[in-house]
C-alpha cells in the first residue's frame, strides 16, 4: 500500500502553484531541528480552531475577523508545510500520513465551516451545504488516488490556498466596508420568511460552485471508469 500511495500522481494546476512550491520548499529548509512534520498537523488544526474562534467572536465586534483571517494563514502555514517538510528531509511516511493527513484535514474543514456558520454573518445550512459538498470532493480525491493513481489537489484553476485567500479579502471588506455587512434582505417562500445578507450571497455562490465543480468531476470520472471498466457481457 506504501508503494500505491507513493505512485498517486500530484495534479496542481492552481494560480498560485508554482510560487506556493517554492516559498513551501524555502520555509521548510529553514525549520528548526525540533520542528516535525506532526508538529506542523497539529499547527494546522489550531489554525481551524483559531479560524471558527475568530468568526462565532464577530457576533459581538466585528473586527474579530481579523482573528479568524489569521487563523488562515496559521492553518496554510500548518497544513501546507507539513509534507513539503518531510519530503525535503526525506522523512516521508506514506501510509501513516495519508491516514493522518486526510483525518486533519475533516477535522479541519468542520472547524471551519460550522464555527462560520455559528457566525452573524453566514446562515447555518449555507455553511452545512458547503461543508457537505467539500467532503464529497475531499472523498472523491482519496478515491482517484487509490484508483486512478491521481491525487487531484486543485479543481478550476483554484486550490485550498486560494479558497483561504479569498476569504481573507472577504472578511477585510465586511470589517472595513459598513453597508456591506449591514445589507439584508428578507425572502417570504411559502409562509416561510428568512434573511440573507452579503456574506449569505457569498457562500451561495460558493456552494453553487464547488457543487458544479463535484457533479461535473463525477461524471467526467464515471465516463472515464467505465472505458477502463466496461460492463461485462451475460
Amino acid at each position: 500500500m506504501a508503494e500505491e500511495i507513493k505512485k498517486a500522481r500530484r495534479i496542481q494546476t492552481s494560480v498560485l502553484n508554482a510560487a506556493e512550491k517554492n516559498l513551501l520548499v524555502w520555509l521548510a529548509e529553514r525549520q528548526p531541528r525540533w520542528m516535525t512534520s506532526n508538529i506542523l498537523t497539529f499547527i494546522g488544526i489550531g489554525g481551524s480552531i483559531v479560524i471558527a474562534a475568530g468568526y462565532i467572536l464577530s457576533n459581538w465586534d466585528i473586527r474579530w475577523l481579523w482573528l479568524a483571517s489569521l487563523g488562515f494563514v496559521i492553518n496554510w502555514y500548518g497544513d501546507s508545510l507539513d509534507g513539503s517538510l518531510a519530503r525535503v528531509r526525506n522523512t516521508q511516511r506514506p501510509i501513516y500520513g495519508y491516514y493522518l493527513d486526510h483525518t486533519v484535514d475533516a477535522i479541519n474543514e468542520i472547524c471551519m465551516f460550522i464555527g462560520i456558520g455559528l457566525s452573524a454573518l453566514l446562515n447555518i445550512w449555507i455553511a452545512i451545504a458547503g461543508l457537505i459538498i467539500y467532503l464529497l470532493l475531499t472523498i472523491n480525491v482519496s478515491m482517484n488516488a487509490h484508483l486512478k493513481k491521481e491525487f487531484k489537489l486543485t479543481y478550476a484553476k483554484l486550490g485550498p490556498t486560494e479558497l483561504r485567500i479569498i476569504m481573507v479579502i472577504v472578511n477585510t471588506l465586511f470589517i472595513f466596508v459598513e453597508p456591506l455587512r449591514n445589507y439584508s434582505r428578507t425572502f417570504c417562500i411559502g409562509g416561510w420568511s428568512f434573511s440573507a445578507g452579503a456574506f449569505d450571497y457569498i457562500g451561495a455562490v460558493l456552494v453553487l460552485a464547488l457543487g458544479l465543480v463535484y457533479v461535473v468531476t463525477v461524471f467526467k470520472d464515471l465516463s472515464e471508469y467505465a472505458r477502463l471498466d466496461p460492463p461485462k457481457p451475460f
